[in-house]
């Protein structure tokens, strides 16, 4: 970034994620930012807080506990404004593993849909009510069109880019604006014993295209950036070829 960062007050949900943390490594935040650091675990929240030599607080955070939402967006907006927030809790399961196990698929949708809903509209409030703030929403390409393989998280995600898009209208002229964010397959954790689908990306790529992003103002990121293109392909696949697609 060629501007001094203008984000002092960070919030990550989902403060594990390898995305969520590489984001903040790419913005190349000012010596005295205060990162918050929400998610459920503790040991990859402290070791993330070492690297970042930022002063760092972690907030105990569950997607899934919906009813605990709001209490957690109270704290993390107690110590003053919250300039970026960064929705970067999710899982991810095989379509198999869901097909055997509904309440495994039910706290899928939980986590990377409902939970994004109730957290981001809490969050939605108090930024709104102090005027400015930036939040950044990980959706992915699997919103396009869901994909006979892995359904079940392509609706979840389908789901959540909608919102995203909705809830980006609805702060428009607030102060407020919305960076989605659509990779492909990104390699790391969440991902591993997978194999890589076309056009794969890393968490430290998605990091830097979001830097980027949030410097350029701008309102969608594809990670790698062909993969807006690819995508008005993939609306054209007619359904019968679709369906036998598995990757």
């Amino acid at each position: 970034m060629t501007k001094s960062c203008p984000y002092h007050r960070v919030l990550v949900l989902g403060g594990a994620s390898e995305i969520g943390q590489q984001v903040l490594a790419a913005l190349h935040l000012p010596p005295d930012a205060e990162v918050l650091l929400a998610g459920r675990d503790e040991q990859r929240m402290a070791a993330a807080a070492e690297r970042l030599t930022r002063r760092v607080r972690t907030l105990q955070y569950d997607a899934a506990a919906t009813g605990t939402h709001q209490a957690v967006i109270e704290k993390a907006f107690a110590g003053g404004d919250v300039d970026l927030v960064i929705s970067a809790a999710g899982i991810l399961a095989g379509q198999d593993v869901l097909d055997g196990d509904p309440d495994r698929a039910g706290l899928l949708v939980q986590t990377n849909l409902t939970g994004q809903v109730t957290t981001l509209l809490a969050a939605t409030a108090r930024l709104r009510a102090q005027g400015h703030g930036t939040i950044v929403v990980l959706s992915s390409v699997a919103a396009i069109r869901p994909r006979r393989a892995n359904f079940v998280y392509g609706a979840t995600k389908a789901g959540l880019d909608a919102f995203a898009r909705g809830l980006a209208d609805s702060l428009h002229g607030s102060g407020v604006r919305v960076l989605l964010v659509r990779p492909g397959f990104v390699i790391g954790r969440m991902t591993r014993g997978l194999r890589p689908a076309p056009l794969a990306t890393t968490p430290a790529a998605v990091g830097r295209a979001v830097a980027a992003g949030l410097a350029r103002d701008a309102t969608v990121v594809w990670v790698p950036p062909v993969l807006r293109v690819f995508a008005v392909a993939l609306r054209l696949i007619p359904r019968p070829i679709w369906r036998r697609l598995r990757r």
